[in-house]
């Protein structure tokens, strides 16, 4: 039981630590699109990571094909979360898109009950609330989002999608979370080159040189790092010994951060009614953690087995 509590603490800080470079990616990425396109960027991002975690995917050669498909599944629901998140980010403010993109801690306890058949807790419904209330508030009240916004949006409900197929994914024994990592990034690299040949082809940019923009490869080196190699390895990692609705809502505190980094480094404003919004969204994560902590050690006595993956 000590083992199994420690595995799930150590995910859950791991969870937290994702949502900060999540949240502070925004920014990265908002600052990087302003030298190189979207497609070029998602390309360069996930090719790198691919290259980085090949050798992970010597461990595939053992596994089912059905683990295999599963896997291949995940990594096109992220290849189309990167194309909506980065096309919005490029269309909308940095810190409206680290708000929005939290919708996803509403919409996950959905789609996990639709999935997975497991019902929200009365706690979980309180905040799906809130956090529609914040979303309205940080979108000034707009009834039509902006195209940037909407995109975010689909993004969202993606993520939400993207954690419960990933939780059926992981529960193969066979598959390690660092070789699922590889796949995921490899088909997000394929993905957005074959993108780019059916899109404008000023996708294909030159790269840019490392003498005249150490800032843009430095994005990129921290995009790479952090934001892909350990943030898909360490969500991989938490949703094969947790729940999905649990990931999400951990990770309910990536739009503080992003808001705030957007403040800092790219000099970005939030009105008072959008602050306030955003602050019902982190408020309804804490609010449907609170109840469902306790549901998670529950379910960690009935299925010890299951609950904690290998």
């Amino acid at each position: 039981m000590s083992k199994q509590k420690s595995a799930l603490w150590i995910s859950d800080l791991m969870l937290l630590a994702v949502a900060m470079v999540w949240g502070t990616s925004y920014g990265v990425v908002k600052g990087a699109l302003t030298i190189y396109p979207v497609l070029g960027l998602l390309a360069l991002r996930f090719g790198l990571t691919f290259l980085v975690l090949s050798p992970a995917l010597r461990s595939l050669r053992h596994v089912k094909a059905s683990a295999l498909l599963g896997a291949l599944g995940s990594s096109a629901i992220l290849l189309g979360i990167f194309l909506a998140e980065t096309f919005g980010i490029a269309h909308t403010r940095a810190s409206n898109a680290a708000f929005l993109i939290s919708l996803c801690v509403a919409l996950t306890p959905l789609v996990e009950w639709v999935l997975l058949r497991r019902k929200p807790s009365s706690g979980e419904w309180i905040a799906v609330g809130l956090s529609l209330t914040g979303a309205a508030f940080v979108s000034a009240g707009v009834i039509i989002p902006t195209a940037g916004d909407a995109l975010i949006l689909l993004a969202a409900l993606l993520r939400a999608l993207m954690v419960c197929v990933t939780k059926r994914v992981m529960r193969e024994s066979e598959l390690a979370p660092l070789s699922v990592t590889a796949v995921q990034a490899g088909v997000v690299a394929l993905g957005s080159v074959l993108a780019a040949f059916v899109l404008p082809s000023q996708h294909w940019d030159a790269l840019p040189s490392l003498s005249g923009h150490g800032d843009f490869w430095a994005s990129i080196a921290y995009l790479v790092l952090a934001c892909t190699l350990f943030a898909f390895f360490a969500q991989n990692f938490a949703v094969k010994r947790s729940n999905p609705t649990r990931v999400a809502l951990l990770m309910g505190s990536e739009p503080a951060f992003g808001a705030l980094f957007a403040y800092v480094w790219l000099g970005e404003h939030l009105s008072g009614w959008a602050w306030f919004g955003g602050g019902l969204m982190v408020l309804a994560s804490v609010l449907a953690a609170v109840p469902f902590k306790r549901d998670a050690n529950a379910a960690l006595e009935m299925h010890p087995a299951t609950s904690v993956g290998g």
